[in-house]
Formats: C-alpha cells, structure tokens, sequence
C-alpha cells in the first residue's frame, strides 16, 4: 500500500503533476507490459487508483495489468516473482519492501512511535531518498512512498493491561522471523501466519489479536470474529510501489518521467484516500456492532513502556542501528517543533 511524503503542498503539486505529462507515444509503438501483484483487495481504492494510474499510463507506451487480491501469493512470493520477472511491479507493504531491504521496517516496525501523521509524513520525507536509494541498489524503482491509514488491534475480548495482552495470541506476518523472537522474549505470544490465514485463524481461535487497517477489517467483517478494537494508533501501514529496474528502463527518459509523475500523483490519491476511509470504515463497524474502547492514562502508559521496550531491542536486530537513531532523531527534532 501506499505512497508519497505528504505535505498538505505536497499532495496539491502532486495531483496537479499527474495532468502534465509528456507527449504521447505513436500508435505504431507497441505497449511494453508490466504486471503488477498486489494485496489490495479488487474493487478497493488501492485497486481503483492503480487502475487509473494504468489508463493514464497507456499514453506514455505501457500496459498495466493489475492481479489484486494476492493472487501472486504472499509479498514475499510476489518479490521474487519480480526478481525472476514473472511480474513487474508491486505495491507493497513495509512487511514485502523489507525482503527487498531490511531497512525499510523502520518505517512500520515500531508499534506506538508516530503520534500523528504529520509527524510521521516528517519522517518519511527525510528518510525516504535514503531509502529509494538502497532499493535501487538491489534493482528496484520506487514509484510512490506513503502510508494507507492507521494499523489497529482488534481483539477477541477486550485487552486493556500489558499482562492481557502478552496473553493474546497475536497475528504477525510469517516472515518477520526477528519480530517473532523479540515479542517471545518478552513473554508475548506470536502466531506467525500469511494474510490469506487470518480469517481461518480467527475462525479457529489460532489467533485471537490482529493488528490491520480498519478498512481491511471491515471488508473481511473481522468485527464478527475479533468484536473489541482498542483506540490506539498502533502503526502506520506505510508501503510502496516499486518497479524492477530492468522493466522501467524498456521507457524513454521523457515516459518514465510522464509515468514517474502520474504513479506519485496516485499516491497522493491513495493516502488521501484510505485515511479518510479508515475513520469511516470504524464507523461502520460500530454501527454493526464493533466494540472501541478507550485505555485510562494509566494503561495506555504502560502499553508506551512496553513499545519503548521493544524498540530499543528492535535496534540492530531488525533495524540498522545507525537508521534506528536517525529516525528517532527526527520525531524528537518533530516534537521539539524544529520542523517549524
């Protein structure tokens, strides 16, 4: 999922460069096509921003042909698709980047870090050349970088201590092998499963906590099976969209500029998009019978201590230590209202 750094400047200029693009390319030319693996469930804003990123694409000479709803397998599976070439492109979650390079968890691997979005898009401006530039390095274009809205916990029964929630049996994604090993020494309880499992995990009990955008759990009416979302912000679901370096370099200078353009202008889209959608989608599952409940200062403190807890093992180990500190250099410059 997911998309550019996003002042409010930002999002304007970018749609707004999505309307100029380069001449088109002759009829007679024939269409270079890049298929694109994906998550996003077909029919979502994700799929219908790709597909209008697809159309707009046509005149610059390429043929964009969308499989959604994990169809290529897991993001692991759909990144080494694209090494062998099978696909072209993805849009990814910061869980598939990090096959490509294990940096990009930074991003989305800290549980409780951003207090905001606009302290996050301040991170990510900073961070994100330094981050296209180690893709690139191992053969990867990105398109656009963002986020899809918040990640939050839905749970079986109401989880309000620490104590409860080491308890849980927590969905994490099969490859976050490091991830699984830091919660289990202190004392969580991880189940490791694909995407496509977690309706059967919940339905079986196999999982019993699952941290997901609203709007994903709303589609899978995750509010049957896990009815309690605590009101936190847990995470942003930052991803990207991402070329094989071979693929992009079949266009011209002046089409990959064109397509460079229109792929951040539908970024700018999916962000404004998903978060919107996010808050109404809580609504929705609230009118259907979805329990949110607040933490007291008190608990939410305690669930801070066990993220802060966290991170520092996370240094190192599933983040560089030197990009570990830059990024927490860069909330601390936020909150100090250095940005201004």
């Amino acid at each position: 999922m997911t998309i550019p750094t996003l002042s409010r400047r930002q999002f304007t200029l970018g749609a707004c460069a999505g309307a100029v693009v380069a001449g088109r390319v002759s009829a007679d030319v024939p269409a270079v096509r890049v298929n694109l693996g994906t998550l996003a469930p077909r029919g979502s804003s994700y799929y219908q921003a790709l597909q209008s990123m697809g159309e707009k694409w046509k005149a610059q000479g390429a043929h964009l042909v969308i499989y959604p709803d994990g169809t290529q397998g897991s993001e692991s599976d759909m990144v080494r698709l694209m090494r062998v070439g099978t696909l072209q492109a993805c849009l990814l979650t910061a869980t598939g980047l990090t096959e490509i390079d294990p940096a990009v968890a930074v991003l989305q691997g800290y549980p409780l870090l951003f207090r905001s979005f606009d302290e996050f898009s301040y991170v990510l401006q900073r961070v994100q050349p330094m981050l296209s530039a180690r893709l690139e390095k191992q053969g990867f274009v990105s398109l656009f970088w963002g986020d899809a809205g918040w990640l939050r916990y839905f749970f079986r029964e109401k989880v309000e201590t620490v104590a409860q929630l080491r308890q849980t049996k927590v969905f994490v994604w099969s490859v976050a092998a490091e991830q699984q090993r830091i919660m289990r020494e202190m004392g969580w309880t991880p189940v490791p499963l694909e995407t496509a499992d977690i309706m059967q995990g919940l339905a079986t009990g196999q999982i019993t906590g699952v941290s997901v955008p609203p709007v994903v759990a709303l589609v899978s009416q995750f509010e049957k099976r896990v009815p309690y979302m605590a009101d936190l912000n847990y995470a942003p679901l930052v991803g990207a969209c991402v070329i094989r370096r071979e693929a992009w370099e079949k266009f011209s200078e002046p089409q990959r500029s064109a397509m460079l353009q229109i792929a951040q202008a539908t970024g700018a889209e999916i962000v404004q998009r998903t978060r919107l959608e996010g808050d109404q989608a809580v609504a929705k599952m609230q009118a259907q019978g979805l329990n949110v409940y607040a933490l007291s200062p008190e608990q939410r403190a305690a669930w801070q201590a066990e993220a802060d807890a966290y991170q520092a093992r996370a240094r190192g180990r599933i983040v560089p230590a030197d990009l570990h500190d830059q990024i927490f250099h860069l909330v601390a410059e936020y909150r100090a209202g250095k940005h201004a």
